[in-house]
């Protein structure tokens, strides 16, 4: 964990700011701007690049990805030049938080993976790009998105503490649990040998 020395209203401002950044749906906004209808109606119904894929159209998917991610590292950047370290991770929580409990969507949002990634790669590269490189490689595999994340996230502390972030461990621990927990029907179907491959509309 950081050490906490900014200050408390700072933190705080911090934390509802990424927050709301956080929740800002961009799958939704893109499919929409591309004439693909509402992506709540569409293949799982959520609301983050895989899904947005299964529509066919890629260079939505990309810019889905893209933005999901950039809202992470966007919040963490802001926080650290304004506020500071401790603030840093701060913005990374709560804008992860937003993603998943959007308040525009009655709460109800993605899983987190891309804004995961994004915030990530914002606080400690390294760890970040590996953790990038193992969805990646876990893709190429098994060509199945989810299964790829929870790898990623599950060897993400892992990265951090290797590569010489163990402060920054707990958090990515946090994280990582809580997409866990949002793929518990992606796990229940990995397991079953029924998860739709990477691609598949």
């Amino acid at each position: 964990m950081p050490d906490f020395t900014s200050a408390p209203l700072s933190v705080a401002l911090t934390a509802v700011l990424a927050y709301l950044l956080g929740s800002i749906p961009f799958g939704i906004v893109i499919t929409r701007a591309f004439g693909l209808g509402d992506l709540r109606k569409i293949g799982s119904g959520n609301i983050g690049a895989t899904n947005v894929l299964r529509t066919g159209n890629k260079p939505a998917a990309l810019a889905t990805l893209l933005l999901d991610a950039g809202k992470g590292g966007i919040a963490v950047l802001i926080a650290r030049a304004m506020v500071g370290p401790d603030a840093a991770q701060i913005a990374a929580l709560f804008s992860f938080l937003g993603h998943l409990f959007p308040v525009w969507l009655g709460f109800k949002g993605g899983k987190g993976v891309a804004t995961f990634l994004g915030t990530l790669l914002v606080l400690a590269f390294p760890a970040g790009l590996a953790a990038c490189a193992t969805w990646a490689v876990t893709a190429a595999i098994s060509r199945i998105s989810s299964l790829s994340a929870l790898v990623a996230a599950a060897l993400s502390p892992v990265w951090l503490v290797v590569l010489g972030y163990p402060q920054m461990a707990v958090l990515a621990i946090a994280l990582a649990a809580l997409i866990f927990a949002r793929h518990n029907a992606n796990i229940a179907r990995i397991r079953a040998g029924t998860e739709p491959r990477i691609g598949k509309k």
